[in-house]
């Protein structure tokens, strides 16, 4: 059996890989390489050289490599084993131990690294995760290659991850600025109702000429005050005459129960009703009513009248309000009068004339007209 060279067998990758010492081989160095050595090698032992040494060749600085390139399609990075040979200096092999450590022993097996050589890329590997511990492999298996995307078309962009965003502080909207109330529609207030006029019941004094002749009955009922005949009175006013019915109603009952009245006379008393059957009716109209209810007496929209057959007297409101020239602003009297002297037509008396100069005129003279010279009067007993 012929001598066994003894070598390290250290792999590596190119000659410019750095070393752990911080060295980088140099491959134009004149160093030779260590001698190999014989066992039993004895100072006078055969030396075996290399062959570039025996052809007087300079022996090319070739570091033993045994160069894995893991392609990670994955991952897309190629990777090369670099040894960390503890201690010594860097080795470096002539071809034919390249050679033999690539061609292996003969049984087709890479030989064995030195078990305390460290691997720089099985440090990286084991960083990214790629096996590399005893009985790993790193044959890479069926690998899948992505389909390309038609021609003229784009491929999908990977998604981009979501950038971190700051909250989005809230919006702050500013208020409507306040609306003061707007204020209600101001009502007039209306006027006060006016006050009825005692002796009368008015609360305006603008005549119109007609009013179409509506008549409206004032309710109420008022027995007779006295002894004698009752004559029972229903009191009607036209509609839109400007007084008030109830006041009117008491003011005729009032004159006419009065004891200078009718019942000093002719023994009678009134009483007041709103009865259909009311045995005389006492009727306040506008001028052109007045006209209508008193035909076919001519009352030529100024004068009022009375009918006994008929039983109702007819007030001219124009007359009401005015009173006649020969009372002055005595209006008062003349109403008394007015009163009186219609209802006594109903009662069944006539005209009479004056009897006098400066006598006082019996409530039958026609003083809406004149009193020929007699002083007024509104009674029939003054």
């Amino acid at each position: 059996m012929g001598p066994r060279i003894r070598a390290n067998r250290e792999r590596s990758t190119r000659g410019d890989e750095e070393w752990d010492d911080g060295r980088v081989p140099d491959p134009d160095a004149s160093t030779d390489p260590q001698p190999p050595v014989v066992d039993g090698g004895a100072a006078d032992a055969p030396v075996v050289r290399h062959p570039d040494r025996v052809r007087g060749r300079r022996p090319r600085p070739v570091v033993a490599v045994l160069a894995c390139l893991g392609v990670g399609f994955g991952a897309g990075v190629a990777t090369a084993e670099v040894w960390d040979v503890p201690g010594g200096p860097v080795p470096t092999a002539s071809a034919p131990v390249v050679s033999a450590a690539l061609a292996g022993d003969g049984t087709g097996q890479v030989p064995d690294r030195a078990p305390d050589a460290v691997s720089r890329s099985e440090e990286a590997r084991a960083v990214l995760g790629t096996p590399d511990a005893p009985g790993a492999t790193d044959a890479p298996g069926p690998v899948t290659l992505p389909t390309p995307p038609p021609p003229g078309t784009l491929a999908p962009l990977a998604p981009l991850a979501p950038l971190a965003s700051s909250p989005t502080p809230p919006v702050r909207v500013p208020a409507a600025p306040e609306v003061p109330p707007t204020p209600a529609a101001l009502v007039p207030t209306p006027p006060p109702d006016p006050v009825p006029e005692p002796g009368s019941g008015l609360t305006g004094k603008k005549v119109v000429a007609d009013l179409g002749g509506t008549l409206v009955v004032v309710p109420g009922e008022v027995p007779a005050p006295g002894p004698g005949t009752v004559r029972s009175v229903r009191v009607e006013a036209e509609l839109g005459l400007p007084l008030d019915g109830d006041v009117l109603a008491e003011a005729v009952l009032a004159t006419l129960n009065d004891p200078r009245g009718w019942g000093a006379t002719d023994r009678v008393t009134f009483s007041r009703t709103a009865a259909d059957d009311a045995s005389i009716r006492v009727v306040l109209a506008s001028p052109a009513t007045t006209d209508r209810l008193c035909a076919p007496l001519q009352t030529e929209g100024r004068y009022s009248c009375g009918n006994s057959v008929t039983g109702v007297a007819v007030l001219n409101f124009e007359r009401w309000v005015q009173g006649a020239p020969d009372f002055g602003d005595d209006v008062a009297t003349y109403r008394q009068y007015l009163v009186n002297h219609e209802v006594g037509h109903v009662l069944g008396h006539g005209h009479e004339p004056c009897p006098a100069p400066g006598a006082v005129a019996p409530v039958m003279v026609q003083q809406s007209i004149s009193t020929e010279g007699c002083v007024p009067n509104g009674w029939p007993s003054p």
